[in-house]
């Protein structure tokens, strides 16, 4: 765990920067701080539409919909394998929301353009949702692209077909890249395939999430631990690269 006052912490066992040449990047809850609120109107929007599309009221569509989220990893693949829905239907409506309590990251920005290589966002969310939202962070021209849950062909992380198509897609070596990443357990195969991995936490509580989804977990499919993405890149990437 981070103690009080630390932002960043890097395993004794870590794998390190040098050599790295492409730089992958979740999305949600990683590219900007959960005071920022788009994952909770996400979340709102997913249970609106389980309410929708089984006449239920509020409450019995939230358990439902984490029910779903627990056994199939996201709500999508649990609507898809068991009711067919439209997938693209289903990410335009949980992705219909407001931006602007985004703040544009000028400190982010100015650290990922630093990175030499490639930079890509991997995200389980849809393309257009990862372009909105590193738009508004003014982040979006400094990566290539987008791998978003349909170029996954609808399986989401932490399942390694997902990765596996990722590094396919975009000609990837695991072991010359490093992922950035929210949620620990997404960090398992990333780590098996080679690359080094960074959880990035939030600053203070984020009570629209599950105490799971944001432990500063120490394991040993995890390299680095940081709760300010903009300072690690600044304080612990950059100087390595100089070394």
């Amino acid at each position: 765990m981070l103690l009080p006052g630390e932002s960043h912490l890097t395993a004794a066992h870590a794998r390190g920067f040098d050599g790295i040449d492409t730089w992958i990047f979740d999305l949600d809850n990683t590219l900007y701080p959960h005071d920022a609120r788009v994952w909770p109107q996400v979340d709102e929007r997913i249970t609106l539409y389980v309410m929708n599309l089984f006449g239920l009221d509020g409450l019995s569509a939230r358990a439902l919909q984490k029910y779903f989220y627990h056994r199939y990893g996201t709500t999508l693949r649990a609507l898809m394998a068991e009711w067919q829905i439209d997938p693209y239907d289903f990410l335009d409506f949980a992705h219909d929301i407001d931006h602007s309590g985004i703040a544009l990251n000028a400190a982010l920005g100015d650290a990922i353009e630093a990175l030499p290589g490639r930079k890509l966002i991997l995200t389980n969310g849809s393309r257009r949702h990862a372009e909105n939202v590193a738009r508004k962070l003014g982040i979006l021209d400094h990566f290539e692209d987008v791998f978003d849950i349909a170029a996954a062909d609808f399986v989401p992380k932490p399942e390694r077909p997902a990765y596996e198509r990722f590094l396919d897609r975009h000609g990837v070596d695991p072991t010359r890249s490093v992922l950035f990443e929210d949620i620990a357990k997404n960090l398992v195969v990333p780590h098996d395939l080679g690359m080094a991995t960074v959880l990035v936490v939030p600053r203070t509580i984020d009570p629209f999430r599950e105490a799971f989804e944001q432990e500063a977990v120490k394991a040993p499919h995890i390299d680095h631990i940081t709760n300010d993405l903009a300072g690690f890149l600044a304080d612990r990437v950059s100087p390595a690269l100089a070394a």
